[in-house]
């Protein structure tokens, strides 16, 4: 018998290292408020750990509007909380007529509860053609307390 010692991890389900689209160069990116600190290139882009973080509480939309429309095959997000519990909620759509009507990918609930769990990562693997527009719309915590929406990273491939 013969055997061999595998990843449990599949291998098209690993981080984007590279290989995702390059987000910077093919359109803008509008959004609802961010902390200076924590701008929304540093979601966007490889090897920034920072991330994005919203300037005040409550609901935010992160909008990826592409100059040409985009096929995308997958659809990565990173999202990070390390000192409030709390439940949020985020919704994923796409436009194929620049805004005027959306589809939903997936709405998802996630519970951070630091120290423990503080990190939430959700990889789709779609077949979207002619996207113009993606928008993410966060709602940080459920129960309407003071926490900022944040968001680790960001990739489209």
């Amino acid at each position: 018998m013969r055997k061999r010692l595998i990843s449990p991890i599949l291998r098209d389900r690993l981080p984007f290292d590279a290989g995702g689209l390059d987000v910077a160069n093919l359109g803008m990116v509008e959004i609802t408020s961010e902390d200076e600190a924590y701008p929304i290139e540093c979601a966007l882009q490889l090897g920034d750990r920072r991330g994005w973080r919203a300037a005040e509480a409550g609901p935010q939309i992160i909008r990826l509007l592409f100059d040409q429309p985009q096929r995308l095959k997958r659809i990565w997000l990173v999202f990070e909380e390390t000192e409030i519990q709390r439940t949020q909620e985020f919704t994923l759509k796409w436009s194929a007529d620049h805004g005027r009507s959306f589809r939903e990918v997936v709405r998802q609930q996630w519970n951070f509860s630091p120290p423990g769990t503080i990190r939430e990562t959700e990889d789709y693997t779609v077949d979207l053609f002619d996207v113009t527009v993606l928008e993410l719309k966060i709602l940080p915590d459920q129960s309407g307390g003071t926490a900022r929406a944040s968001l680790a990273s960001l990739r489209v491939a």
